[in-house]
Parts: structure tokens; C-alpha cells; sequence
């Protein structure tokens, strides 16, 4: 449980502003953490931190434990003479208002593997010793993972269940013999996630100087195409091809007549239980290590989750599987006795989850948004809130604020909002903003769009949409100090600086 009262940003990295197309971990982060800062702000909520893979989401990443490497930051590189300033003279002309992924990963790519290239030939030093013992501290995940990405970039990129049979079965030989003759290009990926680990590093420890605590996201499942469950698939339910046979998602409900397929392999939980979850504390152990406060995402997968026959187009058939429960909370407790966890407990919550949630103390979530489609009893209403909850204007998967207000909303649901507000609507953002800022919950969070007022064109993502997400990002010069001012005193007006 925590208790102090405090309030923070959502904004993932990738979102800031810079000159190569995509937020990375360069000198715009210290500038937003500064925002933070002056502002009293003393929460910074990322999303997954992790390579991307399919539709670039965060929550489809190439490894539970591994960083991504398109945020490395260029201008650090070039600080360390990794980079020259000629590499960067064929830096093409990116959008500022979004990232577009296929040029963004291509120039990136291009200048990692020019940083590589000065790596191995200059001298280096004190980055190589840095990099041996980065090396050495990661091998429980990173040997397989830089293998995984080197035989994936071998063949084109294509999914680990099309990999010739040896190396898809992980036949000692067949690795020996890929591993001897590619020995560069592991290396190559093993060097892009010291850069990774090595700019973030210093990234969380001035946020940290600055009274700021970064809360992170650790999704439930992982994706099928990841180095996760092609090093470990005795830890999923995989045949004997690799192929899964049973898979996640979410059964029918009113906002989605055939559920959501997500696809994402099923663990085999007897299985991690006979290993006392060793697995997943590595993994909790690797994500505290980089953020402060984990968010734990479909929180209630952990109580039951759906589970959804390998080859079914829709969610529409499956079946309701117990969780690990209170035996898994429990060993992650005794290693983690703080407990730092967030419970993303959204969508129709059974009395099992609740009890879960709440056997632990682990806040939940109250997104506003969600507040007027009922009465006054809705428990997203401020007034209902307990103090053990983190209060949302919204997330990543909702609209704007305003984007909310003028275009998923209903006129009664805008109705209400504007009565229990008691506000025009003309500042609906600010006016949400201030509602939560003054509830009981012990954590408020809005994402930096609704800071900023934008509408729909702003949204972060689109739940069920393939592909056009994730491409928001912050202008120049848009972190004024007229908007630091304005949160600082509703920091300060409602106990939260």
C-alpha cells in the first residue's frame, strides 16, 4: 500500500520530441523530468519499456526482460564518440508530430550498427569494461535473447515458428553452429541493449534525485514471437511444433460482441509453480530494476483468465481457467516485500479478483472517464473512491479528455459529467484533471494530452486496431512554463506536491 499523496504524468518515452523521429532517452527526457520537477510532480508512468514487435506496441515486445533499442538517443552516442557528426548528416526529414515507424526503425537501425562498428574498432576502454559486466549480470535472459534476434534477422524477420527445424527446437547443435557463424551479429544485438540499459540508467537516476518515481508496466502475457517462449516453451502451452494450443483474450462483453482475440500464448502455471516461479520473480526483479512502481496489467488474469482454443478466429469460444492466485502473490511477496505493485484491475471484476486485489493491498485503478455511463453509486466517481486507488483521467487506451468529451461520449454521459463538475465543458480536461487531483486517491496520474487539451487526434491507442497506434508525440517547446504553473498549483491546492 502506499501512502503518500502525490501526482504524476503518463507519458512513454517514444512520445517525446527530437530530431531522429521518435522519443529516445536523450537530452528531451531530462528536460520532462525537469517539467516534472518544477511542477511538483512526483510520478512518471512509461509504458513497456521493451523491443517492439508486431503493430510496434509495446504490449507484442521481443522479450519480457530486454530494452528497446530505438530509444537509444544518438546525441549521447555522439557525446561518447560512438556517433560522429557525419553518420548523422543522412538523418532524413521526420515528422515532429508522430513517429512513423518503418523510416523511424530503419535510421536507427542504421546508426546502432554504426555505433557497433566504431565500438569494435575503436579503443574504447572504460565502455568496453562496462559492457563485459553488463554482459556477464544479464546472461540469465540476455544470451538467449541476442541469439533469438540474430537468427530472427537471419530469416527475414519472420516468426520463430517458420525458423528451419533446429534452431526453432533449439537443437544444441544447430544453435553451435548458427552462434559460430554469426558470432558478430549476436554481439551486435547484445551491444544494442548495454546502450539501452546504459542511457536508461542514468535517466531513472535523475528522475529519482528529483523526487520522481517512475512506474512502469509489466504486461501478464508475452508475445508468442518473443525470445520468452521460444528459450522456454516448456513454460507455455506449446505442442510439440511450437505451436500453441491454447491462447489469451477476453470473452464477449457489451463493448465487443466477439470478444478480443490477443493471441499471446497461455503459461502453464503448474509448471511455473514447480520452479516456485522463478521466471516471473527474474522478471519482476528485471523491471524494478529499470522503473519504481510496477503497474501489473489484466491484473485479474491472475484470479482466472479466458482461455481461447489455438486457430479460433473470434474470443467467442473458450473457457474460464483458474489463475496462480494468492500461492504466485505469495512468493513474489517474499521476495518483494514492499509489494510496489499496481493492480490494473479494469473491466468486470468477479469476487475472486477482488479478493486477490485486495489480500495484498494493492491499489486498483478509477479511470473518470468510465464514471458517467451510471448513476452516483458509479465507483469511478471521485466521491466513491477509496484512498488505496491511482485516479486516471484516462490511459493510453482511452481517448483524450477532450477527445472523450466531444466524441465518445453520449449527451447524457456529458450531461451528467458537466453536472457533477459543475462546469461548462469549455476546459473539460483541466475541469477532469482538477476532479481527480482533489479526490482521496493516494496516486492521480493524467496522460500529457490531457495536460495539454488535444483532442482525439492526440489518442496514444486504439484497443483492437492493428496498426496506426502508438505514434503521438509531444511538440517542441509545448512544456511551457504556463502549463508547469498551472499543474504546480493544483499540486499544491490539493496536497500533492
Amino acid at each position: 500500500m502506499f501512502t503518500k499523496r502525490v501526482s504524476g504524468v503518463l507519458l512513454h518515452p517514444t512520445s517525446l520530441p527530437g530530431p531522429d523521429g521518435i522519443g529516445d532517452l536523450g537530452p528531451e527526457i531530462f528536460r520532462f523530468i525537469d517539467f516534472l520537477s518544477e511542477s511538483k510532480s512526483h510520478l512518471w508512468q512509461v509504458l513497456p519499456l521493451g523491443p517492439t514487435g508486431y503493430g510496434d506496441s509495446p504490449y507484442q515486445s521481443f522479450s519480457a526482460f530486454a530494452g528497446n533499442p530505438y530509444m537509444v538517443s544518438p546525441a549521447l552516442l555522439l557525446e561518447n564518440d560512438l556517433l560522429n557528426r557525419t553518420d548523422l548528416a543522412d538523418r532524413p526529414d521526420f515528422p515532429a508530430h508522430t513517429v512513423d515507424f518503418g523510416p523511424v526503425i530503419n535510421w536507427k537501425l542504421t546508426l546502432l550498427d554504426r555505433a557497433y562498428e566504431h565500438f569494435c574498432s575503436g579503443s574504447f576502454t572504460k565502455i568496453k569494461k562496462a559492457y563485459s559486466s553488463f554482459c556477464d549480470a544479464n546472461k540469465d535472459w540476455f544470451d538467449d535473447f541476442a541469439l533469438f534476434m540474430a537468427i530472427k534477422e537471419s530469416q527475414g524477420g519472420v516468426s520463430w515458428d517458420n525458423w528451419p527445424e533446429g534452431l526453432r527446437q533449439r537443437k544444441s547443435t544447430d544453435l553451435a553452429a548458427f552462434s559460430k557463424k554469426n558470432e558478430k551479429v549476436i554481439e551486435k544485438h547484445k551491444f544494442r541493449q548495454y546502450l539501452f540499459f546504459e542511457q536508461w540508467q542514468k535517466v531513472k537516476e535523475y528522475a529519482n534525485s528529483r523526487d520522481i518515481r517512475i512506474i512502469g508496466d509489466i504486461p501478464i502475457f508475452v508475445a508468442y514471437d518473443s525470445a520468452d517462449a521460444w528459450s522456454h516453451p516448456e513454460l507455455f502451452f506449446l505442442d510439440d511444433a511450437g505451436k500453441p494450443t491454447v491462447v489469451a483474450g477476453v470473452p464477449p462483453d457489451y463493448f465487443s460482441p466477439t470478444g478480443q482475440l490477443w493471441g499471446n500464448p497461455l503459461y502453464r502455471w503448474d509448471a511455473h509453480k514447480k520452479e516456485n516461479y522463478a521466471w516471473w520473480i527474474k522478471r519482476f526483479e528485471a523491471v524494478l530494476r529499470v522503473v519504481d512502481i510496477i503497474r501489473l496489467d489484466h491484473f485479474r488474469g491472475f484470479a482466472g483468465y479466458w482461455e481461447i482454443p489455438f486457430g479460433n478466429p473470434t474470443a467467442e469460444i473458450g473457457r474460464w481457467v483458474k489463475g496462480p492466485g494468492k500461492a504466485f502473490f505469495k512468493v513474489i511477496q517474499n521476495t518483494l516485500p514492499e509489494m510496489p505493485i499496481i493492480a490494473e484491475d479494469l473491466g468486470v471484476l468477479t469476487p475472486d479478483v477482488v479478493e486477490l486485489r485486495d489480500a495484498y493491498s494493492l491499489p486498483g485503478m478509477k479511470i473518470f472517464q468510465f464514471a458517467f455511463s451510471g448513476e452516483s453509486d458509479d465507483p469511478f466517481l471521485p466521491h466513491n473512491y477509496p484512498q488505496n486507488c491511482v485516479a486516471y483521467t484516462g490511459t493510453h487506451d482511452n481517448d483524450t479528455a477532450l477527445g472523450w468529451y466531444r466524441n465518445s461520449s453520449t449527451e447524457k454521459e456529458r450531461d451528467f459529467c458537466r453536472r457533477y463538475l459543475a462546469r461548462s465543458g469549455d476546459d473539460i480536461s483541466w475541469d477532469m484533471i482538477r476532479a481527480i487531483w482533489g479526490s482521496v486517491a493516494v496516486f492521480s496520474l493524467c496522460p500529457m494530452q490531457d495536460l495539454l487539451s488535444l483532442d482525439s487526434s492526440a489518442r496514444m491507442n486504439y484497443p483492437g486496431r492493428p496498426s496506426g497506434n502508438w505514434g503521438w508525440r509531444l511538440l517542441p517547446n509545448q512544456l511551457t512554463p504556463d502549463l508547469s504553473a498551472r499543474l504546480l498549483e493544483y499540486n499544491q491546492l490539493y496536497l500533492r506536491d
